[in-house]
């Protein structure tokens, strides 16, 4: 019956992963049409492919970014720094852009919603002392909690320590970081699976009549967000690497937007995109380092919601907005993107702080952040997405100018 089995399924087995993955979206969502109580159950396998990555994610981060550091030599490139002003600029701009599409394309939303349960951040101090505050944590708690702001700082403290250990410390620590790929690379394997369950039981879930009355609102988002992956983006890779950037804007999207718009979460993409960096070739001491650090503070994608929504909001309320404001609000939206820290659905709890700015009481903007949860299965996704390939992208572009002003 194994051989069987084998037998009928090897052609499929035999195919890339990404294909594999468009299969598994095909199929789920036409489960979800015809047989929507399946789907429900099948849910079950997305979710444990989100809890899988999720829970190899943190140490896969903590062991990787010690080992890399730790085996640093003194001397030796390692590209973060500009992989880092690329992170900034593309944040800034991408919320740049939302501004400009905001009043480009005014939308009201219908602020009756019921309030949604939460704290969120009274401003952007408080933003910026609970990442000092996450970052000293206890270590074990972070990697129980996920805390990358904490597993990041403990991570390059050991690395740096570790680099005047011996070469037999600095082998096992390499030798652990090894074997912990070779489990994520499991996982990302039966991410076929995990895809088929979470397009399943999210459409049978939701379906798509929720997303209908706040059309424009998406429409704006997502059109941001695209305008960033296709334009914006590019042209900052272009003027990085004096390259087409298109090929590899496109791989990105391909090996690392498909997935993390289903996971919904940078930091469980994480293992994802380490392999595809893996197998773009790219510096290894580079990319170990900047792939977790990317899914911590490269938020593009939230610096727009965060924007946009913001911007919806003091239009429905009649709140004229400035240009000098718009660009308080760039920065407030990009500094607070960086806080997200890779949670599903992070970035819609920092709108209250963002509309803050214009006087906006917490219990209007709790509203805008009630339609934002409406609009959350295309929007959460399609910002994730965004986020985790910017990540290699950048990073890409870093590792390849660095290469070409070497040649």
């Amino acid at each position: 019956m194994i051989a069987t089995a084998r037998t009928v399924f090897r052609p499929l087995i035999r195919l890339g992963l990404i294909p594999q993955i468009l299969i598994g979206i095909v199929a789920g969502v036409v489960l979800a049409l015809f047989a929507p109580g399946i789907a429900s159950n099948v849910a079950l396998l997305g979710q444990l492919f989100i809890a899988a990555l999720q829970a190899v994610a943190p140490i896969l981060v903590f062991v990787l970014v010690a080992a890399a550091i730790s085996a640093h030599q003194k001397g030796q490139p390692t590209h973060i720094r500009p992989v880092l002003v690329l992170y900034v600029a593309g944040t800034l701009i991408a919320a740049l852009i939302a501004v400009a599409a905001s009043f480009l394309f005014p939308t009201e939303l219908v602020l009756n919603a019921g309030q949604v349960d939460g704290s969120p951040p009274g401003d952007i101090f408080s933003v910026l002392r609970d990442l000092l505050l996450n970052a000293v944590a206890n270590p074990v708690s972070a990697l129980m909690e996920a805390n990358f702001i904490a597993i990041l700082a403990w991570a390059i403290g050991l690395g740096l320590t570790l680099r005047q250990a011996s070469d037999t410390t600095r082998q096992a620590l390499s030798d652990l970081s090894a074997a912990i790929t070779r489990i994520v690379t499991l996982v990302i394997r039966l991410a076929p699976l995990g895809i088929f369950g979470l397009v399943a039981g999210t459409l049978a879930e939701s379906g798509v009549a929720a997303l209908l009355n706040y059309a424009q609102l998406l429409g704006v988002i997502v059109g941001c967000m695209l305008f960033v992956a296709l334009v914006s983006n590019p042209l900052l890779v272009y003027f990085t690497t004096r390259q087409n950037p298109y090929p590899l804007v496109f791989t990105c999207l391909r090996g690392s937007a498909i997935t993390a718009f289903f996971t919904r979460s940078s930091a469980a993409n994480i293992p994802v995109n380490l392999e595809l960096c893996r197998r773009l070739k790219l510096d290894p001491d580079t990319y170990s380092i900047s792939i977790p650090l990317g899914a911590t503070i490269n938020m593009c994608g939230a610096a727009i919601t965060i924007t946009v929504i913001t911007l919806a909001t003091t239009h429905t309320l009649g709140i004229s907005v400035d240009f000098p404001t718009a660009l308080l609000l760039c920065v407030v939206s990009a500094l607070a993107a960086c806080g997200v820290s890779g949670v599903a659905g992070g970035s819609l709890m920092l709108i209250p702080m963002a509309a803050n700015l214009f006087g906006i009481p917490t219990e209007v903007a709790m509203q805008a952040v009630a339609i934002g949860f409406v609009i959350s299965v295309v929007q959460d996704s399609t910002e994730t997405a965004l986020n985790s390939s910017t990540d290699v992208l950048f990073t890409a572009a870093a590792c390849q100018s660095q290469e070409a002003n070497r040649s």
